[in-house]
């Protein structure tokens, strides 16, 4: 495994059917994004693109609200969204180029399959 694609596959996540995913929260700041709400946008480009290119949002892009912990062991809901693959080779291409971490989210997740060749 490429040294660039490790802090991904930290934080991927694997369904209940085997599919990878990621919590866009966790990419947004692994991409270097330091708030959430400035990440908004590109997630919002790459719903846009997926769109555009035939594909089912939902599919790709699955809101949901996680529970978690705030102070004194309470709880309370947050937005995220599960990320497919695809959506996340959107979310990259859609991302800030000036980023290096960028371009190693492209390469790792080059659609359909990295292991493929060339995208």
């Amino acid at each position: 495994m490429n040294e660039h694609h490790q802090p991904f596959e930290e934080i991927k996540l694997i369904n209940a059917n085997g599919a990878e995913q990621w919590s866009a929260r966790q990419l947004g700041k692994l991409l270097g994004y330091s708030e959430y709400r400035h990440f908004i946008p590109v997630l919002t480009r790459a719903k846009e693109a997926c769109e555009n290119s035939g594909h089912t949002i939902d599919d790709h892009f699955e809101e949901i609200l996680d529970m978690v912990k705030i102070g004194s062991n309470a709880k309370r809901a947050l937005k995220d969204i599960v990320l497919s693959r695809y959506a996340c080779y959107l979310v990259v291409q859609n991302g800030d180029p000036a980023k290096p971490v960028i371009a190693a989210g492209a390469d790792l997740f080059c659609y359909p399959d990295p292991t493929a060749g060339a995208c």
